[in-house]
């Protein structure tokens, strides 16, 4: 069991598992003043009874009362006089003593004896044994009895509850999962309650984009593959064209649905989540060279300025597939052709001079969107960064000043 302290207080189960503790801790105080109070008037009442008939005794001891008076006085307590004189002696020498009074008319004392009440009064060589036929002891086994049963039903209230609602727990674990990405989860109940009837309308809505997911997939699969064998043959027959005019145009042309189709890889590969299983640590020296390979830019287009040569753990095809992704936008849209690539504890920065970008980041993060100026893409490069870098738990930010760009990747002790 979780400690009180890491608990979510906002959490439905905290909510009702403390208003039960206020519920059963109202309760015990309440049952103990309810004690007291009952036990102090129910011993006052005694007090009253016994005061009444053995003043009425004594003044009928001392002849300031009638004996019919007395009868009169009396005849409604029930007090049976102890006649037996050996009996009233066993009484008087065994039992306990609650309260002795004396005055100058006489003495009382109230004894208790076998779990029964007697009035003792004496007046000179007068000795009276009253035994209280009414008595009952104080019902301490009923009040518990009945404290119990209330405290049992708060109980297996609480516990019921918690098992009603145990299953949101489940539900919340599981909705977490799908919030990461992972669409494996299984949360589907039998019963017809309202937590039953939630759980099973996301289990259906996990299902359908299941289904829509696992229909995209394999759409872009089979697009790419009856894709590549007609570029193929069209390189290939292209090589075979005199006119270099237009040879040089359908190798642009076939080179861009190759681009493409590249890119169409990397976004498939992202999102069915197959990528992020080849995670190894990597020189991140490694993946710069790599990246700047795929890029075939020259050496002089390259800066590195590596602050540590660390080990990082990623996915080196993808990750290498995002560093030259900002390279080939650093050059592209810069003024001299040139990228800086520097490193630091937390961060990988892409530095290129020129000009701000006109929209903020996130307009340039949705696919398929590309400034007039570009020709040469596909407005996928910066959509494939933004989920290879987000896939790794890191994020991409972009800032601008001292008429230098900087994109960078933060994050990077996470991977160390």
């Amino acid at each position: 069991m979780k400690p009180l302290q890491s608990i979510n207080r906002s959490s439905i189960f905290f909510s009702i598992t403390f208003i039960f503790i206020i519920s059963i801790s109202s309760i015990i105080v309440a049952f103990i003043f309810l004690m007291d109070y009952d036990q102090k008037n129910y011993t006052e009442k005694l007090n009253n009874k016994y005061t009444i008939v053995a003043r009425a005794t004594l003044f009928h001891l001392n002849n300031f009362i009638s004996k019919k008076e007395l009868e009169n006085q009396v005849k409604s307590y029930h007090m049976l006089d102890i006649k037996d004189k050996k009996l009233q002696r066993t009484i008087i020498d065994k039992a306990n003593v609650l309260q002795k009074i004396t005055g100058k008319i006489g003495s009382t004392a109230i004894l208790v004896y076998n779990r029964r009440n007697y009035l003792l009064i004496e007046h000179d060589n007068t000795t009276l044994l009253l035994k209280d036929e009414d008595y009952q002891p104080y019902r301490y086994h009923t009040i518990r009895g009945i404290f119990g049963l209330v405290l049992l039903i708060i109980i297996l209230n609480y516990v019921l509850t918690i098992r009603r609602i145990k299953p949101l727990r489940k539900l919340k674990r599981e909705m977490d999962k799908f919030a990461k990405g992972d669409l494996n989860i299984s949360c589907a109940r039998d019963g017809e309650d309202e937590i039953s009837q939630v759980s099973n309308a996301f289990q259906n809505a996990v299902n359908q984009i299941n289904k829509l997911n696992q229909s995209r997939q394999m759409f872009l699969r089979n697009i790419m593959h009856e894709l590549k064998t007609p570029i193929t043959k069209g390189r290939i027959s292209v090589e075979m064209i005199d006119n270099s005019k237009q040879k040089q145009r359908l190798i642009n042309v076939f080179e861009r649905l190759e681009l493409l189709i590249n890119e169409f890889t990397s976004i498939e590969q992202i999102t069915s989540g197959d990528g992020l299983k080849n995670i190894r640590a990597y020189k991140i020296s490694d993946i710069f060279d790599e990246a700047i390979d795929l890029s075939m830019i020259l050496p002089e287009q390259i800066t590195l300025q590596i602050e540590k040569n660390i080990d990082i753990n990623v996915d080196f095809k993808l990750f290498t597939t995002a560093v030259k992704n900002i390279i080939d936008n650093g050059i592209k849209y810069s003024i001299d052709k040139r990228v800086v690539i520097e490193t630091s504890h937390d961060k990988i920065s892409f530095i290129s001079q020129g000009n701000p970008m006109q929209y903020d980041l996130a307009h340039y993060l949705e696919p398929f969107t590309q400034d007039k100026i570009s020709h040469k893409s596909f407005g996928l490069g910066l959509y494939i960064v933004q989920n290879i870098v987000k896939a790794h738990g890191l994020e991409f930010t972009y800032e601008h000043k001292n008429s230098y760009n900087y994109f960078n990747f933060e994050g990077i002790s996470k991977l160390v």
